[in-house]
């Protein structure tokens, strides 16, 4: 498994090019399933990645299914920005399989809308259009849940994909320094923890060219929290082994969702 972390700006064919080139260092690495961080192909001034929003399949996706092909690799698709109409579009994540078919598409839920005073101010839903539902896949036979970002804020989100099988979570992200200082890691952690799934959050590092800057800092964590691989404070790519065998001693262990009182909310 590996997350990769880097910067994009505003130039898709400079993003692609980047992207590829941390896919197959990550093959290189032993990994079958490559995560990219959240708007990946194009990360800046709004209007600008509105302007270079996509259909999906197109060519983000097309490039993306040719190298998930050429490695028989399974890659998640971070983000982009899928045209649904004009000056409308999701913040969408893909899962392409390892015949460059695509697997799930998941739309992001939660958008984000903060206003933290002095600090940064960003409005998605002048332009993004919310998703509808939970999204899991089969990947070589385990079934993972996808969210994007601010999603990670809503443990809900978490638990009803552990709730409809997921085992692995995917968290495509681009993480602002602002709240990540304080919020990123333990978030992460406490996803992984609180459902017992192992967690790939592959996060944007750096300034874009609408002077935002992400926290980097991509992890992945085990259904215990113990965090196997955080990426340096720079573009790089990490890699863990995902046992599931762990994930299901775990479960015994702690039988959280044997547990649950459901007549309580």
């Amino acid at each position: 498994m590996a997350a990769v972390q880097f910067c994009s700006n505003e130039d898709k064919s400079r993003n692609l090019k980047l992207a590829g080139t941390y896919i197959d260092n990550a093959v290189k690495d032993g990994a079958d399933v490559v995560v990219l961080p959240e708007m990946f192909n194009c990360c800046g001034h709004t209007k600008i990645m509105v302007e270079n929003a996509e259909e999906i399949p197109g060519d983000t996706i097309n490039f993306l299914s040719d190298k998930a092909r050429t490695h028989e690799i399974y890659i998640v698709c971070g983000s982009i920005f899928e045209k649904v109409e004009e000056n409308k579009v999701h913040n969408t994540s893909v899962i392409v399989g390892r015949s460059g078919e695509t697997l799930a598409r998941y739309a992001k839920v939660h958008l984000f809308d903060v206003d933290i005073q002095d600090k940064i101010r960003y409005k998605e839903s002048e332009n993004v259009v919310a998703g509808q539902g939970i999204v899991t896949a089969n990947i070589g036979g385990v079934k993972a849940g996808l969210s994007i970002c601010y999603d990670l804020r809503f443990c809900e989100l978490y638990r009803s994909l552990a709730l409809n099988g997921a085992k692995i979570i995917f968290i495509p992200s681009a993480f602002t320094s602002t709240t990540g200082e304080y919020h990123w890691e333990p978030l992460v952690i406490a996803r992984a923890i609180e459902n017992q799934v192992f967690v790939v959050a592959a996060n944007q590092i750096g300034t874009s060219p609408n002077n935002i800057t992400c926290y980097g800092k991509s992890m992945i964590v085990d259904p215990w929290g113990r965090v196997l691989a955080k990426a340096k404070e720079s573009e790089n790519v990490i890699t863990a082994e995902v046992d599931l065998s762990l994930l299901e001693e775990v479960r015994a262990e702690i039988p959280l969702f044997e547990h649950r009182r459901t007549d309580l909310y």
